[in-house]
């Protein structure tokens, strides 16, 4: 299986209160994106890991990349106006004969190997898989005027993560089905639901939360600091 990693960083910090892009936002020292990079090294073979940012901070992202312990194969794409322009950008510019590629949020950066093998697998076999954990809370949907009007089973309800994998004609395919029709997925794994094609769910962790919030960065400063990696 040769496969290639694509981490989308072109999103910007505001609701972690801050105006430069959450990918180069400090963990302990760390920015989350160089974090989340060392999570893929094995798998990435040698490969550029391929990272979308915002047009305009190449140069911080550079910097950040030209650190001693930055991963030695990045190459910087740039982003687009929605993430999925972003995605898109980087699916051109994987290299020649990849087989699978891996899509996982730059603001998540205690991804197990482990996991990240197991879905780079499971797209193997069945051309898409996401990670996700099965939901521990009560889901509340709710009408236009904040009413409760349904709640889930929530035995059926798993809460999304990354990596996201997926076969690379497959999730090609499902993008340009998209964009025919232009419409716009919150995740990649959506554009395959789009067209109709299954996606196999991975079993992930909780520690494999996304950074979002001023309490999101908390915690990953406090896990990064005591070494629950």
């Amino acid at each position: 299986m040769i496969t290639q990693v694509i981490i989308p960083a072109a999103g910007m910090g505001l609701r972690l209160g801050c105006a430069e892009p959450k990918a180069l936002v400090e963990v302990d020292g760390s920015p989350l994106l160089l974090r989340t990079m060392r999570q893929f090294s094995k798998i990435a073979g040698g490969k550029d890991i391929i990272v979308p940012i915002p047009v305009e901070c190449r140069e911080a992202f550079s910097a950040a990349l030209s650190t001693v312990d930055a991963p030695a194969h990045v190459r910087l794409v740039d982003g687009g106006a929605q993430r999925q322009d972003s995605v898109w950008n980087a699916l051109e510019a994987l290299d020649s004969g990849i087989q699978v590629v891996l899509i996982h949020d730059a603001a998540r950066p205690f991804v197990p190997e482990s996991v990240v093998q197991a879905a780079a697998e499971a797209a193997q076999e069945y051309g898409a898989a996401t990670v996700a954990v099965p939901v521990v809370d009560t889901i509340l949907e709710v009408d236009s005027e904040e009413f409760l009007e349904h709640t889930p089973d929530r035995n059926r309800l798993w809460a999304c993560q990354t990596p996201q994998a997926f076969q690379v004609e497959v999730i090609r395919e499902a993008h340009r089905h998209a964009q025919a029709r232009h419409f716009y997925g919150t995740d990649d794994a959506a554009l395959l639901r789009l067209m109709g094609k299954p996606v196999k769910i991975v079993e992930g962790v909780p520690r494999n939360f996304k950074v979002t919030t001023p309490f999101d960065l908390l915690m990953a400063c406090q896990i990064a600091r005591e070494g629950w990696e």
